[in-house]
């Protein structure tokens, strides 16, 4: 299944990518068994990405929690919390 990833703000610097469109195994099922596997990479994967940053994720556009299903051809981001004002 492919997935096309998206990563913004502070997630997008640390890692030095803004997107990639990555091929799931068939174990990766979830957004967080993508997130799981992308912080298997290590390094700064490991630490953008880390379970105990405050990171939000939306699946094609729209907010989304870990148990997200995904499906072929989705879109999953990963960004900072943001405030407005």
């Amino acid at each position: 299944m492919k997935i096309q990833l998206r990563f913004f703000a502070s997630v997008r610097e640390k890692l030095a990518c803004s997107s990639e469109l990555i091929e799931c195994d068939s174990e990766i099922k979830t957004a967080a068994d993508l997130r799981r596997h992308l912080q298997a990479r290590g390094g700064v994967w490991a630490q953008a990405l880390a379970q105990d940053s405050a990171l939000r994720m939306a699946y094609d556009q729209k907010m989304a929690h870990d148990d997200q299903l995904l499906s072929e051809g989705g879109e999953l981001a990963f960004f900072p919390p943001v405030t407005g004002g």
